[in-house]
């Protein structure tokens, strides 16, 4: 644990969570899955629901539907076994981004995701839940930015149903093959 982030999540970021306004903290970009595992590019990932960079549509957000935007993506290398999807955002007043949806074991031979799909098994997001969890930064604050990230990876994953973020990165270290990412932004 990074003591130090800790506290400084707590004193500065966490009384946003409650009041809305600006948090004096953020998790921050080198926090996201992306960049931790260092992940090599290679897959283009769009949305036909949002463009790179512009706001995620309402059905998006906690508040007005608590749905996952459709996500299509392309060069998956044939060695690839399974796909993986991370949704975080980095602009939370938390020590690591809010995990927004965790899904893994997805067949490569997949070109999209369509909102009601079946998954072959979701994690637990920071809301406690399985499933998505739409977008809620805090009132009053800038809008976050939300990262759709995608993995290849060169083997399936043996993780059960509801495992967290941490017990997830650790399982892909050493198998990713190719990632990418679109970022979609969002404000209440």
């Amino acid at each position: 644990m990074d003591l130090p982030r800790t506290v400084k999540s707590l004193v500065l970021g966490m009384p946003a969570l409650i009041k809305g306004g600006v948090p004096g903290y953020r998790a921050g970009e080198a926090q996201l899955a992306i960049n931790l595992l260092g992940a090599p590019a290679g897959l283009l990932v769009s949305s036909g629901a949002f463009d790179e960079g512009a706001p995620l549509p309402d059905f998006c957000g906690a508040d007005s539907g608590n749905r996952s935007p459709h996500l299509r993506w392309t060069g998956v290398p044939r060695e690839a076994r399974s796909l993986v999807f991370i949704v975080e955002d980095p602009d939370a007043p938390s020590v690591k981004p809010f995990v927004h949806w965790l899904v893994w074991n997805v067949d490569t031979s997949l070109t999209e995701l369509r909102e009601g799909a079946k998954f072959a098994v979701q994690g637990r997001n920071s809301s406690l839940r399985i499933g998505f969890a739409g977008a809620a930064p805090p009132r009053g604050d800038r809008p976050h930015r939300y990262h759709f990230q995608v993995f290849a990876l060169g083997r399936l994953l043996e993780l059960k149903d509801g495992t967290g973020r941490s017990a997830l990165l650790d399982a892909m270290r050493g198998h990713i093959l190719a990632a990418g990412e679109l970022i979609g932004t969002y404000q209440r």
